[in-house]
């Protein structure tokens, strides 16, 4: 039977909305995950190369712990396993407050973390020994070397494969689907049901993944040329 496309589902009736609203709380929950991961992938990343061995040890231990295991394990964990764990009040306050979201948020956040901070630790490693030599020797401590001179050029450094790993993060924020977050994939599912359209409503959410990634792409592509370190070409990779 030859199949006859109906293109109209995905703006008649509901569907249009439930696109938009798939793709704001995509955006939004990707947005402040990414935060969460660049924050505690710079601060793993940093601390794995510095000279302090216990400091090494607490950042490996992180990144192995959070980075080996399936995504879809902590998306469980933190939305089944952690709100027992927290004072009546606050569990009360998640759930009122889409529990789902934030749980989803922060099982990408510290799982691309982990992933994150390897990135970091590559791009630190990569720049010469030199560079904190001379600002050792400038007065600078441990701590202001690192603040002032060594992470500023690293994040110069790791724009491409940061670029890679934040649209990992991206794409995975579809697995959020798996405890009720109403992402962009979730719409698609919701929309295939109640329409029947599968291949109208999955072509959409497709198309909308793949604009949001060559977009971002774009744009730090962009910034690696900008902000580019004549002469210091990191060759690092995602770990």
């Amino acid at each position: 039977m030859k199949y006859q496309f109906n293109w109209s589902v995905l703006w008649s009736g509901q569907s249009g909305g439930w696109l938009l609203q798939g793709l704001l709380i995509t955006l939004e929950i990707s947005a402040l995950a990414w935060v969460l991961a660049a924050a505690l992938g710079i601060l793993a990343g940093a601390l794995r190369t510095v000279p302090l061995r216990p400091l090494r040890a607490l950042a490996s231990v992180y990144v192995e712990f959070f980075r080996n295991v399936p995504l879809l394990v902590w998306m469980f964990f933190w939305y089944f396993g952690v709100p027992p764990l927290l004072p009546r009040a606050v569990r009360d306050w998640l759930f009122n407050h889409g529990a789902e979201f934030w749980a989803g948020m922060f099982a990408l956040g510290v799982y691309h973390g982990a992933r994150m901070s390897e990135v970091i630790r590559s791009g630190i490693q990569s720049i010469p020994r030199t560079q904190f030599e001379a600002a050792m020797a400038m007065g600078l401590t441990v701590w202001q070397s690192y603040r002032l001179v060594i992470v500023p050029v690293a994040l110069r450094l790791i724009v491409p494969p940061a670029t890679s790993e934040s649209l990992n993060l991206l794409k995975n924020s579809s697995v959020a689907l798996t405890i009720s977050v109403a992402e962009l994939t979730f719409q698609t599912r919701q929309i295939e049901t109640y329409t029947a359209r599968a291949i109208e409503a999955l072509t959409a959410g497709t198309l909308i993944y793949l604009v949001l990634c060559v977009s971002i792409a774009t744009i730090m592509t962009r910034l690696e040329r900008r902000f580019a370190i004549p002469g210091l070409i990191a060759r690092v990779g995602a770990g």
